[in-house]
């Protein structure tokens, strides 16, 4: 019988091999890639493995095959070969590999009171320290944007599960105290953490940059809690244009808390005039930022504008746990933002269902509003349309989520992906499935699923009396472009722009992202131009 290897990443990385520990390679890049390939448990192009690890002066292929021929040693023990690798891709078979991390990576903080006491206590003794705390890769911007999520994801479990030890042993003072030394001491970290003080960038198509140009960057997060009881993280990088003039990226997260206590996590980014970006499901303000689904839509959108940006209730970084998912409720999380940005008015971007979202909003606050636009967005949600066929075909697609949203087998989250992005390269696709497991639990993402099918704004498109830009893709195979063309028909004045692609979120390479972009920055300096009061 073939020896179970244990690899643990809450804490230190540490491989054993029927208990007892293995020397592991000295080269940090080396363990970081072993610990990724314990994560991911499925086949990885090698370009994408490159890209991750290795700057392109360094030969990266070459590297690649190098800690390879060290990991082998280590994960091919008692005759079993667990890491194959052909010319194109490289997986750690996952079936004799136990990883403390994907023991509990679909457990959500959500569904932590079903369980046990034992179990809750058996899982708290999992968390040596903070996820591969011993690998922060600096100059490896996409390993280290997927650290951090990973870490931020297992933080807030680890602080869910010594939440409810505490509620449950008020019998029993002393086990009380073990936990609720280890809840402060988190606590503390949260409100000092201080990441990686130099941070490679990507470019805008997520491919890495030279060696020159990233010993250029540098990158000082940190933390504040503002007077008005905010907390907020600057994330600050130095990219290089290509005439090597340095460009700034900064986001600043904050948090607000809505009428019913649920806590929003939003972003400011960017100088100029202000546009809010409404928030849509499957998103996750720290991952977006390096991601290269979403990173030039916040580039571009930041280039001469303040963006604001939020997680919906359910999802990224703001509350999972959350009673009310409606309709209603997302209209007063978009409030929530907007006051706790203290803003006067602005310019409203809907994309997908935010459409619905932002429409609703600015009916209802129209002084606030200096011009709509809306990409992608539908009138009316599944449910709403009356087609019967859709109807059970969503039906289906829900219960679908629910079982296999969050899987270790990301089959399901594929079909998503390929919905949404169909043209994206592998690197793109890999993103975005990773995306959909760590922003929203298989829980939310089904009761959300449920909430836009109920979304209706047709008997108040015609109450829009403000300027509105209206946008979809020509073969958008999430929402269908008559959709777009319904907001267009139905509110006065609105103009339509139809773009040619079949990706639901517009990609940095195609030519539809330019047009996006043209359209966007135009309506947008026509629509906030000084207002003249008459005398």
């Amino acid at each position: 019988m073939v020896g179970q290897l244990t690899i643990k990443l809450l804490g230190e990385l540490e491989v054993k091999q029927q208990g007892i520990l293995l020397s592991l390679p000295q080269s940090k890049k080396t363990r970081a890639l072993l610990a990724y390939l314990a994560v991911i448990g499925r086949p990885q192009r090698r370009d994408h493995l490159c890209k991750m690890f290795w700057e392109v002066p360094d030969d990266p292929r070459a590297s690649l095959r190098w800690s390879l021929h060290k990991l082998r040693p280590i994960v091919n023990t008692d005759g079993h070969v667990r890491l194959h690798a052909d010319h194109n891709s490289v997986l750690l078979s996952p079936q004799t590999i136990d990883v403390d991390f994907k023991r509990m990576s679909s457990l959500r903080p959500a569904d932590v009171d079903a369980l046990d006491t034992e179990t809750l206590e058996l899982l708290a003794t999992t968390f040596r320290g903070e996820f591969l705390e011993d690998l922060c890769l600096p100059h490896c911007p996409n390993f280290e944007a997927w650290r951090l999520c990973h870490r931020d994801m297992a933080l807030r479990l680890h602080m869910a599960i010594l939440r409810a030890l505490l509620r449950r042993l008020q019998d029993s003072p002393e086990r009380v105290n073990v936990y609720s030394l280890v809840l402060d001491r988190l606590t503390k970290e949260i409100a000092t953490v201080d990441l990686p003080e130099r941070w490679s960038e990507l470019s805008v198509s997520g491919a890495g940059l030279g060696k020159g140009a990233r010993d250029a960057l540098n990158q000082s997060p940190r933390l504040s809690r503002p007077g008005s009881g905010l907390v907020s993280r600057t994330f600050e990088t130095d990219v290089p244009s290509p005439a090597l003039t340095p460009i700034k990226r900064s986001q600043d997260i904050r948090f607000c808390k809505t009428a019913d206590g649920v806590t929003i996590a939003y972003a400011v980014c960017g100088q100029g005039s202000p546009i809010v970006r409404a928030a849509h499901w499957m998103s996750h303000l720290q991952y977006d930022w390096e991601s290269p689904v979403w990173r030039h839509w916040i580039d571009a959108l930041s280039e001469k504008a303040k963006l604001i940006r939020y997680d919906e209730r359910g999802n990224g970084l703001s509350d999972w746990i959350a009673e009310d998912i409606s309709f209603a409720a997302m209209i007063a999380d978009l409030e929530s933002v907007v006051d706790a940005a203290s803003l006067d008015r602005f310019t409203l971007l809907g994309v997908s269902q935010s459409c619905a979202v932002s429409v609703a909003y600015a009916v209802r606050h129209p002084e606030r509003v200096s011009g709509l636009i809306l990409y992608g967005g539908f009138v009316k949600g599944w449910r709403k349309r009356s087609d019967s066929h859709e109807v059970a075909t969503h039906e289906a697609m829900t219960a679908l989520i629910r079982e296999g949203w969050g899987q270790n087998n990301p089959v399901f989250r594929h079909l998503f992906t390929a919905m949404f992005i169909p043209g994206a390269d592998q690197v793109q696709m890999d993103w975005f499935d990773e995306l959909q497991r760590i922003s929203v639990s298989p829980s939310n993402a089904g009761r959300l699923h449920e909430a836009f099918g109920e979304i209706d704004v047709s008997d108040v498109l015609s109450q829009v009396t403000i300027p509105t830009l209206v946008l979809h893709a020509r073969k958008d195979a999430v929402v269908p472009f008559q959709s777009g063309r319904e907001f267009a028909a139905g509110i006065p004045g609105a103009r339509f722009v139809d773009l040619d692609s079949a990706n639901h979120i517009l990609l940095a390479n195609e030519p539809a992202f330019e047009q996006f972009v043209r359209e966007v920055t135009r309506f947008v300096a026509e629509t906030t131009q000084p207002r003249v009061i008459a005398p």
